[in-house]
């Protein structure tokens, strides 16, 4: 199945971050209060969206933004123009 988003949305596959204590403890993500990181998979159909954001780049979005779904037994976000906060290089 593809998933095309329309407007001013994108699919974000998910990359989970896990951070480790000095003492070895991992933090869960339920329990960080950053944003999530995430690379592109598609891009809406907003020009000016198409223009900003590429398929393939990796970004910062709110931590409780998007809509979580599953495609095919993967888990992505469709994540709209304002939750995304920074383009990574």
């Amino acid at each position: 199945m593809t998933v095309k988003p329309l407007d001013d949305r994108v699919l974000v596959e998910v990359t989970e971050e896990t951070e480790k204590t000095s003492s070895g403890i991992i933090i869960p993500d339920t329990a960080k209060e950053k944003p999530r990181m995430g690379t592109v998979i598609a891009v809406g159909t907003d020009e000016d969206l198409q223009e900003k954001i590429k398929e393939g780049d990796k970004i910062l979005f709110a931590k409780y933004g998007g809509e979580d779904i599953t495609v095919d037994g993967n888990e992505y976000k469709i994540v709209q123009r304002g939750d995304i906060l920074a383009i990574l290089s």
